[in-house]
């Protein structure tokens, strides 16, 4: 989408190359991440501590309204329809320990809810503190639903996409596709890398 531009990938754990193993002066550290938690907040500002030169940070990608749209994407291939009353959408995201992360994140569910007719639409989280994807599920029948779909709020497959799935399947509980590789979500992480080229340089 943009020519030119030099992109290096880096891992925050399980895989290499780790962060510190691409940093060089001037990077872009432009994470993959869509809640602001223990990761943003602690392991890659300390990784950059120890890099011994300037770099900028930007933002996670958060409750982007383009992501937004890009899960409502995926709930279309699955086959669920915006004007069906008797549906219920399980929102199933990473948990965290940080109250605030959590609170942001709940937020993918309103707003994918909004000009919908769904019997409801509710947050889970895989890991953390928060509601189970059980309990949720539980509170979107006593809303009403008849039927429930998780729609995973997760960038790719991996190890708590496997153990949602698990879940959903056990419980026969259709599931949606991650957000995976999809243009509004490079747009989104080019939007967030221009606003931290735009800022001054953090050491």
């Amino acid at each position: 989408m943009r020519p030119g531009l030099g992109v290096r990938v880096a891992f925050c754990e399980l895989n290499t190359p780790r962060l510190p193993d691409v940093l060089k002066p001037g990077s872009v550290i432009t994470p993959f991440l869509l809640a602001d938690a223990y990761h943003a907040r602690i392991d890659i500002p300390c990784q950059i501590a120890g890099c011994g030169f300037a770099v900028r940070r930007a933002d996670v990608l958060g409750e982007d309204d383009r992501l937004v749209s890009v899960l409502h994407e995926r709930l279309t291939e699955l086959g669920a329809s915006t004007l069906d009353p008797e549906l219920g959408v399980l929102v199933v995201a990473i948990g965290s320990t940080h109250a605030a992360a959590n609170s942001r994140t709940a937020q993918v569910a309103r707003k994918l809810r909004a000009g919908t007719q769904w019997a409801g639409a509710t947050t889970a989280f895989a890991t953390g503190s928060g509601p189970s994807p059980a309990e949720a599920a539980d509170l979107l029948r006593r809303r009403g639903a008849r039927r429930v779909v998780i729609a995973p709020w997760f960038l790719a497959p991996g190890r708590l996409t496997d153990r949602v799935a698990e879940y959903a399947a056990a419980e026969g509980i259709p599931m949606a596709l991650p957000l995976g590789a999809h243009r509004l979500v490079a747009e989104t992480v080019l939007d967030r890398f221009d606003t931290a080229v735009a800022e001054r340089i953090a050491a």
